[in-house]
């Protein structure tokens, strides 16, 4: 059997703490898992507060089903899944716009197959100016012009780097559907960045 990792240990301990109710491990948590699952549930939402709300929320859901974590992850992980399932209920609680059809974000196709427009592509330089704040408000700005049916699945897929199956599992499609839209996704993404991103630069 190998020996557990002191990181292993610290968390069994915490983890036993939770379940008898010790204020300190709550707080522990909180303390160290909170900003991290904020910048998710920011990932899914735009407004702070309710991005703070989301978090809230996942954080009283893991409190009150502590006992029912089986320890087979880490409780970040575990804690990262409530998270991005209390993001998706309080997106599909509300409506968040007038939805573009996904397939007006497609590239459109000639007869034989090829695309109707090619354009140049995404240079180095492009790479290099990604990493740009200009240039990751513009990934997310068209991030959220998906519908959200395509959208939740490149943030899961993508973003939070579910693998498909999990991505399925939490969205409630099957796994060819997970597919499909996926594809269809990082089309009308790289639809929607190409203008800015072709010959190196940002418009």
């Amino acid at each position: 059997m190998s020996t557990p990792t002191p990181e292993r240990e610290d968390e069994a301990q915490l983890l036993e703490a939770l379940r008898g109710g010790d204020e300190s491990a709550y707080e522990r948590l909180v303390r160290e898992l909170g900003g991290r699952m904020l910048a998710v549930a920011r990932r899914f939402v735009r407004q702070d507060d309710e991005a703070e709300d989301i978090v809230q929320e996942a954080f009283i859901q893991a409190f009150k089903n502590i006992d029912r974590f089986e320890g087979g992850s880490k409780l970040s992980t575990w804690l990262h899944r409530i998270t991005v399932n209390a993001a998706l209920m309080r997106l599909r609680k509300k409506s968040r716009r007038k939805e573009v059809a996904i397939e007006d974000l497609l590239p459109s196709f000639l007869d034989d197959g090829h695309r109707a427009e090619i354009g140049e592509p995404w240079t180095e330089r492009g790479e290099d100016v990604a990493i740009r704040e200009e240039t990751r408000t513009l990934v997310r700005e068209s991030i959220d012009r998906l519908p959200d049916s395509y959208r939740n699945v490149l943030l899961l897929r993508d973003i939070e780097q579910l693998d498909t199956a999990e991505t399925a599992e939490t969205l409630g499609i099957t796994v060819n559907a997970t597919k499909t839209r996926l594809h269809r996704a990082r089309q009308a993404l790289r639809e929607l960045l190409d203008p800015h991103l072709q010959g190196g630069g940002v418009a």
